[in-house]
């Protein structure tokens, strides 16, 4: 999952529809969206905070199974142990195959600072990068402009025997010194917003050339000799990051270094890299989601979907991204289930793998079952840390807003009906939106999920046993009465066809290169 940036305010569209709203004014929405029906909301919340069992699962998923990699063996465990839950806990339950390409193990490794002075770097190898051969790797570290093929042909003999520094240190900001201002804050976005390359305005044969540029560098800087690139965690405290796909294979080592480590570029230092890897690219491994469904009693056929991500990258135990969400979707099953309600539409509860590497399992399972997108009600899934629900983000569309505020009415003595219109990316709802299913994420208290995320400190002690079971408890209401809408929602538009997932193509000259070496 991405990483939050503070909420942007409400939009004006928003913020006129709660006045139109407020002011008990008609609101151009289908009227059966409207009737939720909370008949037996009532049980549903007594059982998910009367009677949770959410935080002993999720000590089980993080530390007995631990960090969950999709393709590794603890990710398999993670899909058997889940599929038992749900179906103790009285569901359907079973493992749906997709296919993956190919499997990337961390081994030992240690980064070292040899000059101006001796000194451990805080550092971890990128996922789906190789390593240094079995050999210690000699070199500077050098800052250089990569970031056109012109800039980095300026560079190429800086590069050679060097391990190579693309960007400036990251904006981190010190927590023990004053409070932002708001000049800091847009620094802070400033910053992001270059990262993601945000601001530009491209046409189509501009962001082509830009995409295979992306996809030769590493390659460009193979070829130039370079030891490896070395990448700013971005964080304090010496908290690391963390990701990498097979989609996008590195031909060189790829090291994640702490930020104060990486602030040192301004010293010129020389490290000593030992990188060990074991990386195994198959066209097709199979991985696996975990899928568990309620029957519905009226409307078996049609379907709404609760989610959230199994895997996990193995730096940290995967406590906050995402076991808080991956158990609060089995938590909100158990509630459901137990609770003796029956929901008229079929309740599936899917936990999906491949999220960390770019979607993959949701984007395969909803591939798989694009014929089934018309019946899908919607999908609902939570992947924002450990924090408790506080509402929905209705992605762009404002003309769910009064069917959430009606679904959320039920829980907002739990605090959880606060509605934004932000259009959240960086995870699974993202994958059923270009079939026309419509597709939320749900708001969350961040509770240092900026911290935590994708980093070594992400573990069983930062949940929050209160928080755990609010947002199951959200969940469960929430899944409870949409499938108990009078009629299916509305489809959002459809952008079909689907783009298949396809490894990064890099150009033939630059591969060749390569060889030539």
């Amino acid at each position: 999952m991405n990483r939050m940036l503070p909420p942007p305010p409400p939009s004006p569209a928003l913020a006129a529809i709660v006045a139109l709203s407020l002011a008990a004014v008609s609101i151009p929405v289908r009227a059966q969206d409207l009737r939720v029906d909370t008949t037996g909301v009532s049980t549903l919340i007594d059982q998910g905070m009367n009677h949770s069992q959410a935080m002993q699962n999720l000590q089980h998923l993080t530390d007995v199974i631990g960090p969950r990699l999709t393709g590794s063996p603890a990710a398999r465990a993670a899909n058997d142990w889940t599929m038992v839950k749900f179906k103790e806990y009285g569901l359907d339950a079973h493992l749906e195959q997709w296919n993956f390409g190919g499997t990337w193990q961390r081994g030992p490794m240690w980064v070292r600072m040899t000059a101006p002075r001796a000194h451990d770097i805080v550092a971890a190898s990128w996922a789906w990068a190789p390593g240094t051969g079995g050999k210690t790797v000699t070199g500077p570290a050098v800052r250089i402009d990569a970031s056109t093929a012109e800039s980095l042909e300026v560079y190429k003999a800086k590069a050679k025997g060097a391990f190579v520094m693309l960007r400036a240190p990251s904006f981190v900001w010190n927590n023990d010194g004053p409070p932002m201002t708001a000049a800091d804050t847009e620094r802070m976005r400033a910053g992001f917003r270059g990262f993601l390359g945000g601001g530009q305005r491209l046409d189509s044969a501009a962001r082509a050339r830009i995409t295979q540029f992306n996809n030769d560098q590493p390659f460009l800087l193979r070829n130039a000799g370079a030891l490896g690139i070395l990448l700013d965690a971005g964080k304090e405290q010496d908290l690391l990051n963390m990701s990498g796909s097979p989609t996008r294979v590195l031909p060189l080592p790829q090291v994640v270094v702490a930020h104060e480590d990486y602030a040192l570029a301004a010293i010129q230092p020389r490290l000593e890299v030992n990188v060990q890897n074991t990386l195994t690219m198959k066209d097709s491994v199979p991985q696996r989601n975990t899928v568990a469904e309620i029957k519905g009693t009226e409307q078996p056929g049609q379907v709404a979907i609760v989610g959230a991500h199994l895997d996990y990258w193995d730096l940290g135990t995967g406590a906050t991204d995402n076991g808080t969400g991956a158990m609060a979707t089995l938590e909100a099953a158990r509630i459901i289930a137990q609770s003796g309600l029956k929901p008229k539409r079929t309740i599936r509860f899917i936990l999906f793998t491949g999220e960390e590497e770019g979607l993959l399992g949701s984007r395969k399972y909803a591939e798989a079952h694009a014929a089934e997108a018309d019946s899908i009600q919607a999908v609902i899934v939570l992947d924002n840390g450990a924090g408790a629900v506080t509402g929905q983000a209705l992605q762009g569309h404002l003309e769910t807003y009064a069917l959430w505020r009606g679904l959320l009415a039920p829980v907002h003595r739990l605090n959880a009906d606060t509605i934004t219109d932000n259009q959240k990316g960086g995870t699974d709802h993202l994958s059923f939106i270009p079939y026309g299913v419509p597709g939320f994420n749900f708001n969350q208290i961040t509770r240092g999920y900026n911290h935590t995320h994708h980093s070594q400190s992400d573990t069983w002690d930062k949940a929050i046993p209160a928080d755990l079971m609010q947002a199951s408890t959200v969940m469960a209401v929430a899944a409870y009465e949409l499938a108990n809408l009078p009629g299916l929602l509305a489809r959002w538009e459809k952008r079909l066809p689907v783009p298949p997932i396809l490894a990064a193509q890099v150009s033939p000259e630059v591969l060749r290169g390569g060889r030539n070496r």
